[in-house]
C-alpha cells in the first residue's frame, strides 16, 4: 500500500507504530497522583487509636503495590501491549471497591474520646475520599479501553499491511 492511497485514518494508524500512547499513559499518572490524594487524605483525621489496625496496614501495603503496578502498566501501555489493559481494569475495579472498604468504615465508626463520642472520617473527608477512589478508578478503566481500542486497530493494521507487503 503506498502512502497516496493510504486513507488519514491508516495514516494515523501507522504513524501509532513510532509513537507512544501518551493518553493512556497520561490517565495511569493522573490514577496514581489521585491515589497519593486519597492516601493523604485518609490519614488527616487521627481520632483516637481507631487507625492503628491490621486493615490501615493492609491499606498502606495496597498503596504501594497500587502505584507500582499502575506505573509498571504505564509503561507498558505506552507501547500498545493489551495485556496491560486486562491488569487496568482489574486494578481500577478493585480501586471502586476500596470506596466500600477503609473510608465507609471510617465514615460509620464512632469512638468515645473521655465523655464524648466522635466520629472517625466526617463527611467531608469522607466525600473527599470517595472522589478521588473514584476518578482514579474511571481514570485507570479510560486508560485500559483506550489501550485496548488503540491496540487492537495497530494489530489489525499491521496483519493487513504485512498480508500486503508478502
Amino acid at each position: 500500500m503506498t502512502t497516496a492511497s493510504m486513507s488519514d485514518r491508516e495514516i494515523r494508524t501507522d504513524r501509532m507504530r513510532y509513537v507512544k500512547n501518551t493518553a493512556s499513559s497520561r490517565l495511569c499518572y493522573l490514577a496514581i497522583l489521585l491515589n497519593v490524594l486519597y492516601f493523604v487524605s485518609i490519614y488527616k483525621s487521627d481520632v483516637g487509636s481507631w487507625y492503628y489496625q491490621i486493615l490501615v496496614g493492609g491499606s498502606i501495603v495496597y498503596n504501594l503495590l497500587f502505584m507500582l503496578m499502575v506505573f509498571l502498566a504505564s509503561e507498558g501501555v505506552k507501547s500498545y501491549q493489551k495485556n496491560y489493559s486486562w491488569l487496568l481494569y482489574v486494578i481500577g475495579i478493585l480501586q471502586a471497591a476500596r470506596i466500600f472498604i477503609l473510608p465507609m468504615q471510617a465514615h460509620t465508626a464512632v469512638i468515645k474520646l473521655g465523655s464524648a463520642e466522635r466520629v472517625v472520617m466526617e463527611t467531608p473527608q469522607f466525600i473527599r475520599c470517595v472522589v478521588y477512589l473514584a476518578a482514579s478508578s474511571a481514570c485507570l478503566i479510560l486508560a485500559a479501553a483506550i489501550n485496548q481500542k488503540k491496540a487492537a486497530a495497530l494489530e489489525k493494521h499491521i496483519g493487513a499491511t504485512g498480508k500486503e507487503a508478502a
